[in-house]
């Protein structure tokens, strides 16, 4: 396991705002020398501390104007109902996070969908048509005054 200390914290931090950022200028923002900086960043790509880079995407520029968070409660608690139920959501394209939580629920989905008109298709003519489903309750984002996902 990497050990995570001050040098590394402040890697990770200006990796996590920008992810294209050169090596040098890492170097030069957390004060370390180009070549040390860039084998303590191989160290925690290799050691999977930092699994991937991203893009930011601007979803009012893909055509997304709806964001949900949407509860799924399933009719059964069994390994094969779960296991449908995640390969049902995987072909989604409009679920772009899927979480199995603790709690009333099983899942917590983040849904972006076009318009309302476009969720409501997907909430009634997917979602609820899956034999696994239950009980689905959505909330609405209206604004994301912070939100660090990459």
């Amino acid at each position: 396991m990497t050990k995570i200390d001050s040098i590394n914290e402040k890697i990770l931090r200006e990796l996590s705002r920008d992810g294209r950022l050169s090596n040098l200028d890492l170097a030069d923002r957390i004060g370390l020398s180009p070549s040390a900086c860039l084998r303590r960043v191989q160290e925690l790509e290799r050691t999977g501390v930092i699994r991937g880079y991203r893009a930011v995407l601007a979803p009012e520029k893909l055509g997304i104007g709806f964001v949900a968070y949407v509860t799924v409660g399933l009719k059964t608690h069994t390994k094969d109902a779960q296991e449908a139920f995640e390969r049902a959501v995987a072909r989604a394209p409009q679920v772009v996070e899927c979480h199995n939580i603790t709690g009333q629920v099983e899942y917590l989905l983040r849904v972006e969908a076009a318009d309302l008109a476009d969720y409501k298709h997907w909430h009634t003519e997917i979602l609820g048509a899956l034999p696994q489903v239950a009980a689905i309750t959505t909330y609405v984002v209206m604004d994301s005054p912070k939100d660090l996902r990459a």
